[in-house]
């Protein structure tokens, strides 16, 4: 798919702008600091940090959050492997708690059944464009003080009953991978409203440089000190996760336009909604009242058992439609998981650990019938017709 419509703004300025400079690392400033200021001040929070993805992001914020070997961090089976390899790459042991079948998101009750002693942090996922319900996560998350990182990878500009999602977590992650709302190629962005928390993920993600503060990533602040032999470099412990300038620069610059990329892919997914308007078997991802789905796909449940998944698929793309996605494996189902080769990484923690299917019933279900309809087109007449061939389909087998 090609997206050059996205970077009709500055993207080619500012790309022009870090080629001027010199082409110098994010550790010098420029592209990155502007992208991070702009993009905390859109979503509402204090101090954002940039990384090469947003699985780095979900890395840096476990890190931060104190999440270390032998601790508990309870995530939704249906989301993307990044969730789960991140939480096995700080040692920690993946608990998976249930969706809900009308949202698909981490269901809270069952939240609060996987808590044991040992559960350091939530790891919920906005889905689809739509928010987990943070209220009652973040009520579990005061009660048993553990740490809450929203995945909103796929859920830029979606509100939770009227608010912003970006400052409700402790740490609320995004992606500008290229199919999401603003995209840098690859790349992802963390959010806090806590100083502490966004020093320790900017310097993870940048090799523990000492100078780094939260709301700067820069390295070389005083020449003098930095210069000097007996200059120490490294407080903490980071890796390489930093985002070259020019993917900030694409960043700044579709930042510059996020109400118009989000505003458009809530048009996109209305068109959809209406299209299966009416039909009982093609339900929608519930949307509660007050809450805002920004529509990173349009997602439905296929409940028909007279009828494949493949042959309503086949049929909508003969009447013009561009495909339907199926939604990811459920993470512990996935073969890296099932089959335990995951445990070769740490088997001092994980050799005891068994995901076997019947785990969330709920997910397991629901997964084989989601249907994910594409809404990362230019404009709202490009995907007219792809709607179309949705409202086609429908009445074909109605």
């Amino acid at each position: 798919m090609k997206n050059t419509w996205r970077f009709t703004g500055n993207e080619l300025n500012y790309l022009r702008e870090v080629v001027d400079s010199g082409f110098g690392s994010s550790t010098s400033g420029g592209m990155n600091n502007r992208f991070e200021q702009a993009f905390a001040q859109k979503v509402g929070a204090k101090y954002a940090v940039t990384f090469n993805s947003g699985t780095s992001t979900l890395h840096a914020a476990l890190h931060a959050l104190g999440c270390g070997a032998g601790d508990e961090v309870i995530i939704p089976p249906l989301t993307v492997i990044s969730n789960v390899a991140t939480v096995l790459a700080e040692n920690c042991v993946p608990v998976f708690a249930d969706v809900d079948p009308r949202t698909f998101n981490i269901d809270p009750a069952d939240v609060a059944r996987k808590i044991t002693p040992r559960t350091r942090a939530i790891m919920p996922v906005s889905l689809y464009g739509l928010s987990c319900d943070l209220d009652p996560l973040m009520e579990l998350a005061e009660k048993h003080s553990l740490g809450v990182i929203n995945d909103a990878a796929e859920a830029l500009g979606a509100t939770y009953k009227g608010r912003g999602i970006g400052n409700i977590a402790h740490v609320t992650s995004y992606s500008t991978e290229n199919s999401k709302h603003i995209a840098t190629g690859d790349g992802g962005i963390v959010v806090t409203d806590d100083h502490e928390l966004g020093v320790r993920m900017r310097k993870f993600g940048s090799l523990g440089y000492a100078a780094m503060n939260a709301a700067d990533g820069r390295i070389r602040v005083n020449k003098d000190i930095f210069q000097d032999p007996t200059y120490k470099r490294h407080d903490e412990f980071g890796l390489n996760y930093r985002m070259p300038e020019v993917a900030a620069a694409l960043g700044l610059a579709q930042t510059e336009r996020m109400e118009h990329f989000v505003a458009l892919r809530e048009a996109i997914g209305k068109l959809y909604l209406d299209a299966a308007s009416g039909c009982d078997w093609l339900v929608p991802q519930h949307t509660p009242e007050g809450w805002r789905n920004t529509y990173w796909t349009f997602t439905c449940a296929f409940e028909r058992d007279d009828l494949s998944w493949q042959d309503f698929r086949k049929k909508y793309m003969e009447f013009g439609g561009d495909g339907i996605y199926a939604a990811w494996a459920l993470s512990y189902l996935e073969p890296v998981i099932a089959s335990g080769a995951f445990k070769r990484r740490a088997p001092a923690y994980f050799d005891h650990l068994d995901y076997p299917e019947g785990l969330c019933p709920v997910a397991e279900r629901l997964q084989p019938r989601l249907m994910q309809f594409v809404t990362n087109y230019g404009s709202v007449e490009e995907a007219e017709p792809y709607a179309e061939a949705l409202a086609k389909a429908v009445r074909h087998f109605a």
